[in-house]
């Protein structure tokens, strides 16, 4: 081969980080601070809002709202769309990763790797996509705030859990910038000594097997295992919904590997059923399809979510490439996270894209009522390790950590944003409640 054909070496993770350093120069660390709005009025704000339902079942956003209006943190949850669009008026460095898109602290949590193993990562991708790498930052470390301050704790503690969320962030993205490639592709957070508040989401975690699932979904019914009708939570659909939703599953299988495919075959459906889910999804369509194995005793649990587009989209470049929804969110996942769930799919019908995944197996996110004096920083510390590790997976890492740096400024700036938009966010919880009472 000639010496003209043979690639130059990538640069140095020193070159990198250096380069990284210069970014400042573009948008110092202390700009990020920055709380402007770009939706200033009253009136925009809850039009924001409401552009965000588009596409969902009317019918059932009363639910949605009733959910939101439980506090500053819940509303804040199913207003990703509107913080979406404060946070595309803010400076930003230019630089991309793959971003979770509505990170906040009950978006992380545990689940059963391929192996079983139990492992703590992000886990709610709706609003994946490329694009900045801030606006993560900030989401995280304002739910930090919101929910810390729900359980009792003191503005001053919640502005120090997002200074430690952050110098972990930083900590961790150093770490990352000079580990191999292959060795952070396989990076775990899994069970420590000394982390109790680990140790307690794991133990649910290995309490949410798929015959707990069958107990407190199903009842046998003539012979049968059937779902539970229990409106507006679970009920059943109509046979034609039915039959369409398990039709799906045959284009889902092609969207997995030969392995999983073969095992997922080998399964038949037996019911489905409508699930009301969270509360930034309430409205979407989302069915779960109990499918049966080897006998009675063993239960798989599908859920078939609708995936709309995501609340980011509006501000950030989109990837031509990504025509389905459901292919963005699956594929996004597997970006961000180390391991993910091996039935991972997506398919399409009746006009709307669906990702497709195993329900609740092994899962557990935290109880934000655990936030006590004693596990606020423990989390924080946790969260600047998961979303450092999603990001350095998805971006140039020794960049990003040469921009943040090894100071605490990138700390201060984002404790300051996130008070801010703390206090934002409670007045438009306010706003927001007093205009869908009056519905």
């Amino acid at each position: 081969m000639s010496r003209r054909h043979v690639p130059d070496p990538p640069a140095s993770p020193q070159a990198r980080y250096a380069a990284g350093k210069r970014l400042r120069q573009r948008l110092p660390r202390e700009a990020q601070a920055e709380c402007a709005l770009a939706v200033r009025s009253p009136r925009e704000r809850l039009r924001t809002l409401a552009r965000a339902d588009r596409g969902r079942i009317t019918t059932l956003l009363p639910e949605k709202f009733r959910r939101m209006r439980a506090s500053p943190f819940a509303f804040f949850r199913g207003a990703a769309a509107l913080m979406a669009a404060d946070l595309a008026a803010l400076p930003r460095t230019g630089l991309r990763a793959q971003m979770c898109g509505d990170a906040h602290v009950r978006n992380l949590g545990a689940y059963a790797a391929p192996d079983g193993t139990l492992v703590f990562d992000i886990n709610d991708f709706d609003e994946t996509m490329p694009g900045p790498w801030e606006w993560d930052v900030k989401r995280l470390a304002t739910s930090l705030v919101l929910a810390g301050e729900e359980c009792g704790q003191p503005e001053s503690r919640c502005e120090e859990s997002v200074r430690l969320f952050v110098a972990s962030y930083r900590a961790h993205l150093l770490a990352f910038a000079t580990m191999p490639f292959a060795r952070l592709a396989r990076y775990l957070i899994a069970r420590r000594r000394g982390e109790p508040l680990l140790d307690e989401i794991f133990r649910i975690a290995e309490r949410s097997t798929p015959a707990r699932n069958a107990a407190r979904l199903t009842v046998e019914r003539g012979g049968r295992r059937r779902f539970h009708d229990r409106p507006p939570n679970l009920k059943h659909v109509s046979s034609d919904t039915a039959a369409r939703v398990v039709r799906a599953l045959a284009a889902y299988r092609a969207t997995l590997n030969a392995s999983r495919r073969r095992t997922f075959e080998r399964y038949r459906p037996a019911d489905v059923a409508f699930k009301l889910v969270g509360t930034g999804s309430v409205g979407t369509r989302d069915y779960i399809v109990l499918l049966l194995g080897n006998g009675a005793g063993d239960p798989l649990f599908m859920q078939v979510k609708q995936e709309l587009a995501s609340c980011c989209a509006p501000y950030v470049p989109i990837d031509a490439r990504i025509d389905h929804q459901g292919r963005r969110v699956a594929e996004g996942q597997q970006m961000m996270q180390t391991l993910s769930d091996p039935f991972l799919g997506y398919t399409r019908f009746g006009g709307h894209d669906y990702l497709v995944r195993q329900l609740a197996d092994h899962k557990a996110a935290l109880d934000p009522a655990e936030l006590t004096r004693r596990t606020l920083f423990e989390y924080a510390r946790l969260c600047g390790e998961v979303l450092a590790k999603g990001h350095a997976r998805t971006t140039d890492g020794a960049l990003l950590a040469g921009y943040v740096g090894k100071s605490g400024r990138l700390d201060t700036a984002i404790a300051t944003f996130a008070m801010a938009y703390a206090q934002q966010t409670k007045a438009d919880y306010r706003l927001f409640s007093r205009s869908t009472r009056t519905r």
